[in-house]
């Protein structure tokens, strides 16, 4: 009775699937309005109803695979010791597959099918992964749900672009600069905050993330407005520029190497891959200390830690300080790559996409930030030949995978210190 009854409601549950998927993928993909071949000023109207009819049975098909997978789970009897091995195995994994990233990282732009393309995908991919850590100190370790993490990057790369231009100040002092005033300014949204939680929290970042756009757009005297700033010097290898000539020896002179655009693009790379892996290290050392330690005590229950004498203010201004500061390293690397930088580039949708990667990594998954950046930047540079449909495969990415795994792909907390029963 009780497998029919199941059976009965799968059943309801994918007619309904297919009726909600034939509502909204029939007006996407069913209909599509093209240029007249008769008159080019004019627009024909076309549809084609057997290309919607697939996209909805494999929106089904995939529903009902879901079924069966979720089915499976549940008829299998609990393992003794299963969350033992568990954690153990997603140990493991973790050191694997990081020993395997940081060589695939390291050797990529060497490999025989490396080229201009896969090095700037690359590229940004590490940029978010950089990201991706950053934000991962405020809403993995400290439990700070925070929506305007994009407003930071903006300041890392407004500031940079501000002082190369003005002051023609190298990339390697401008540097830390952009990160000590993104610093700065997670410390003032820190202030207002301190009293609000959860839902409260993220309304209110949201609207610092709107904000800091909102006046990069409109302070036309010092930002450039709308126009965004242009001419941002390039860096340079230590005072040695990426130039065919120059007054001063270059960087293809100094090696001895004939002339390439590609070194400039490698080495970007290279850069961008060391500013991820010191953002890592930090995360992984501060984790830790004792301010660590507060930020998961902070994560796990407020009141508790106010009373045993941790002070939730300080605490909360360090996540939000050191995680922007990350930001504002990885938004002075953007501004110096692109040479351009505008208030498009820092929309409310890039903070979406970097929490995204945090939360369908794991929180608090250093190794599962890199891999959710992976599919989730990856995929979108893959399925740009779908143009339009891009971000229709980007959200049901995302879907599928909150629905196997909900918690992130790997999400595996430890707790930082472990109390040994010998010594009880």
């Amino acid at each position: 009775m009780s497998s029919k009854k199941n059976f009965s409601l799968i059943i309801k549950d994918l007619i309904f699937t297919g009726l909600i998927a034939t509502v909204l993928l029939i007006p996407i993909v069913g209909f599509r309005t093209e240029i007249s071949t008769v008159d080019s000023t004019g627009l024909t109207f076309n549809y084609n109803f057997i290309i919607a009819f697939f996209v909805v049975a494999f929106v089904v098909g995939v529903r009902f695979l879901f079924h069966i997978y979720w089915f499976s789970k549940i008829q299998k009897k609990p393992q003794e010791n299963s969350e033992k091995n568990k954690k153990k195995f997603l140990k493991k994994l973790n050191f694997y597959l990081g020993a395997a990233a940081a060589v695939i990282a390291f050797t990529l732009p060497f490999m025989p099918f490396a080229n201009r393309y896969i090095v700037d995908v690359a590229t940004l991919v590490l940029t978010y992964v950089m990201l991706g850590w950053g934000l991962n100190i405020v809403v993995g370790l400290a439990g700070l749900l925070d929506l305007g993490y994009v407003a930071f990057f903006a300041v890392g790369a407004y500031s940079y672009a501000l002082l190369a231009t003005t002051f023609d100040l190298s990339f390697w002092i401008c540097l830390p600069l952009a990160g000590i005033l993104a610093a700065f300014t997670g410390i003032l949204l820190g202030f207002p905050v301190l009293r609000l939680r959860g839902d409260y929290l993220a309304i209110v970042t949201l609207g610092f993330g709107e904000i800091i756009r909102l006046i990069l757009l409109n302070w036309y005297e010092f930002t450039g407005g709308p126009d965004g700033i242009s001419r941002i010097p390039r860096p340079s290898f230590f005072g040695f520029p990426f130039a065919r000539k120059s007054e001063d020896t270059t960087f293809h002179e100094l090696f001895g190497l004939e002339y390439s655009t590609m070194h400039r693009i490698i080495f970007l790379y290279y850069l961008i891959l060391i500013l991820a892996l010191i953002t890592n290290f930090f995360t992984m050392k501060i984790r830790n200390l004792p301010v660590g330690r507060a930020w998961e005590a902070l994560r796990e229950d407020e009141t508790a830690c106010r009373a045993i004498g941790i002070n939730p203010t300080n605490t909360k201004l360090t996540a939000f300080a050191i995680g922007a500061m990350f930001g504002g390293f990885a938004g002075s690397f953007f501004a110096t790559r692109q040479g351009f930088v505008s208030p498009e580039s820092f929309t409310f949708i890039e903070s979406a996409i970097i929490l995204a990667i945090v939360v369908l990594g794991g929180m608090g998954s250093q190794i599962g930030v890199v891999i959710a950046s992976i599919l989730l930047i990856g995929s979108t540079e893959l399925f740009r030949e779908l143009e339009q449909f891009r971000m229709l495969a980007f959200g049901l990415a995302m879907i599928i995978i909150m629905i196997v795994k909900p918690r992130g792909l790997l999400a595996n907390r430890e707790p930082s210190i472990l109390l040994n029963k010998k010594n009880e």
